[in-house]
């Protein structure tokens, strides 16, 4: 999949969600420079806009990674414009992609509009492709169609110099509760892309299913992934499948991280291995949503062989630093037993080259050197708890925030929302918007914090127009959070871009929640 596309259902329950207004006549005049999700660092608009058309080319200086970020742009631009767009090493060209040295980093940019093209600059291939998101924002929505459209396609004058906040910026897709199959995991990904998140965390085990081949421990995904919440076939990925989210992924520049959840949310094991279990007996599989009932056996060796091989298996297939274990609501393990755990687990994941990720409980044990810890908490999460995750933090364990009742895209919007869960509270538009990443935990250094990470959980979410449709328009959100200078937040400023986004995602089919906080275009 090069691109969002093709039909989907509608979510019509309750009229809450909806595609939005169909996307009308292109416009005669170019967006304006600065009307894109993340906010850019900077932004210098003037001069004469830029008019793609049937002579335009596109050049690329640099290597053949840049090279095919320039592909990529050709293939999203030419089904809508009809254009040949030819990529090219020499000669003039209406578009220019140019590796640089420059005040860029790893991931940023600058893009340059006017009468005679655009270009963009960067340090490494990351930053033309986030350059190039950039660039399909200020084009007009339907560049996003998959037929020809009459244009004209414009692109304002000026200047946007660019680079992210944080390093680390995430979504994380529950593929256990509910399995979701490789070509709808990539759909995402192009989702993720366009706001230039970077890190796909994925959910691959938990009470409901397993959901990856190992091939010393068949029976995980064999047995263990044949169900899922609600008692439907479930499913897994072939180490191939894995392999192709990992590279599809990579195509976008985003990293997998994959995460194998334990000591507990290990029914799936369990019911697949019975020696993974204290008293020797397989418990049945489990189609429920109840959590904190099950736990690997800490005091079996067993365990940790098949921790190893998991690992060993896992880390071999996934390029990325990171593997995540986990860690979260583990209440039928004791916390001696929680802590010897953790204790013999972090090493194999740094044998294997491995950076660890874990839920924000591993703060409760001891955090290997490097490790990182996910907050999941809420606004009013005990103070003896986020002093936990503080003092961790203050000693060197990085933080990944992503407080359930700012950013878990499970949650309902509202009580009338027809999909997900309120157990951390509603949170609308705003409210998973309006919040500092460098201030959320006081007392945390500000260097702690890696980034963001926005979860979805899949208890109740089954299609793709259901992830559609809690993501969108919080995921957005969330991304720029991650990415935008702490100087340009404003949710004032941002609803009006934010609404922006909606003639886009019509073209791209993608199914919305019409939050009453933002101003809509008129449908």
């Amino acid at each position: 999949m090069g691109r969002v596309l093709g039909s989907l259902l509608l979510v019509a329950a309750a009229g809450a969600f909806t595609a939005g207004a169909a996307p009308g006549p292109a416009a005669t005049e170019p967006a304006p420079l600065g009307r894109i999700v993340p906010a850019p660092a900077s932004v210098t608009p003037g001069g004469t806009p830029y008019r793609i058309t049937r002579s335009t080319a596109i050049r690329v200086d640099g290597s053949g990674a840049a090279h095919r970020v320039a592909e990529y742009l050709a293939d999203l631009l030419r089904p809508s414009t009809g254009y040949r767009l030819p990529v090219t090493t020499h000669g003039a060209a209406g578009i220019r992609l140019v590796l640089s040295h420059g005040p860029f980093g790893a991931e940023g940019y600058r893009l340059d509009s006017g009468r005679d093209g655009v270009t963009i600059t960067a340090a490494e291939p990351a930053g033309l492709f986030h350059g190039v998101q950039t660039l399909r924002q200020l084009l007009p929505a339907a560049v996003e169609k998959d037929t020809v459209q009459p244009g004209p396609w414009l692109v304002a004058g000026g200047t946007v110099t660019d680079r992210p906040r944080y390093a680390y910026r995430g979504a994380m897709l529950d593929v256990s509760r509910h399995f979701f199959t490789v070509a709808q995991v990539e759909r995402y990904i192009d989702q993720l892309a366009l706001y230039k998140i970077n890190e796909l965390h994925l959910h691959l085990s938990d009470d409901q299913g397993w959901r990856l081949a190992v091939d010393s421990w068949p029976r995980l995904a064999g047995y263990g992934g044949s169900t899922q919440v609600g008692g439907g076939k479930g499913g897994y990925y072939t180490k191939a499948e894995y392999r192709e989210i990992v590279r599809y992924a990579a195509s976008r520049y985003l990293e997998v991280v994959p995460e194998i959840d334990m000591p507990g949310h290990t029914n799936a094991a369990l019911a697949s291995y019975a020696g993974l279990n204290c008293d020797g007996t397989a418990p049945p599989l489990y189609t429920g949503t109840e959590v904190g009932f099950s736990s690997l056996c800490v005091d079996k060796e067993v365990t940790y062989d098949f921790v190893d091989d998991v690992i060993r298996e896992l880390a071999a297939l996934t390029p990325g630093r990171y593997l995540h274990i986990g860690g979260d609501e583990a209440h039928s393990t004791s916390h001696a037993d929680y802590v010897a755990f953790m204790d013999r687990v972090q090493p194999i994941v740094a044998k294997y080259g491995k950076t660890v990720i874990g839920w924000h409980q591993l703060t409760g044990a001891h955090p290997a050197q490097g490790a990182l810890a996910q907050y999941w908490g809420l606004d009013d999460t005990g103070a003896d708890e986020k002093a936990q995750v503080v003092n961790a933090a203050r000693n060197g364990t990085g933080l990944i925030l992503s407080p359930a009742d700012r950013v878990y895209l499970d949650m309902k919007y509202t009580e009338d929302t027809p999909l997900g869960q309120d157990w951390a509270g509603l949170v609308e538009v705003r409210r998973s918007y309006d919040w500092d990443p460098g201030t959320y935990l006081a007392g945390a250094p500000a260097s702690a914090v890696r980034g963001v990470e926005a979860p979805l959980w899949t208890e109740t979410i089954v299609t793709d127009a259901d992830i559609d449709s809690m993501a969108i328009p919080r995921l957005p959100g969330v991304a720029e959070l991650g990415w935008s200078p702490a100087a340009t937040h404003s949710w004032d400023a941002y609803k009006v871009r934010l609404a922006a986004q909606a003639p886009r995602w019509d073209a791209l089919g993608i199914p919305y929640y019409r939050s009453p906080q933002v101003p809509w275009p008129a449908a």
